[in-house]
């Protein structure tokens, strides 16, 4: 397939395709004329990365879950590290969350009256000063790897 068809039937751009076979993330077989053709199986590749991406993982994570031929060789450590790293940020967006909705129904004068709104400014004001804020360096990390992939 040739890199127009990937990237018709993955929806991946062809930039994104070169970019994750520059990373190393997939391999192409050859060329047509000035295009990169590549195997049937970079379709799998393709949604294993999508997967990956999805969950918050970094290409250079992303790029560990293939063996040397591009076979998928996923390190279940590494999926379950991420599964309690989402855990842990499912925990405190709920919290986030819960704050949300008590602060729009509070009964309080004053949401500075409310010793709940006051308990939740004071943890994210701690969190905030002690760099604790995984969630939006988690988010970071993926937009910077969309934004880079898309540029590719």
């Amino acid at each position: 397939m040739d890199i127009n068809e990937v990237a018709r039937r993955s929806g991946v751009s062809a930039s994104a395709l070169r970019y994750y076979e520059q990373k190393g993330l997939i391999t192409s077989i050859g060329r047509s004329g000035l295009r990169r053709v590549f195997a049937p199986r970079v379709l799998d590749q393709l949604a294993l990365i999508a997967l990956g991406r999805s969950t918050g993982l970094s290409l250079d994570e992303i790029a560990l879950m293939f063996a040397p031929d591009g076979r998928p060789k996923i390190d279940r450590k590494l999926l379950a590290d991420k599964a309690d790293e989402l855990e842990k940020s499912i925990r405190q967006l709920t919290t986030m969350r819960d704050g949300l909705r008590h602060a729009a129904a509070c009964s309080a004068p004053s949401h500075m009256e409310c010793p709940k709104f006051r308990r939740l400014m004071g943890l994210a004001a701690y969190k905030a000063s002690s760099g604790q804020s995984t969630i939006k360096s988690s988010k970071k990390r993926s937009l910077k790897n969309s934004t880079v992939a898309r540029r590719g």
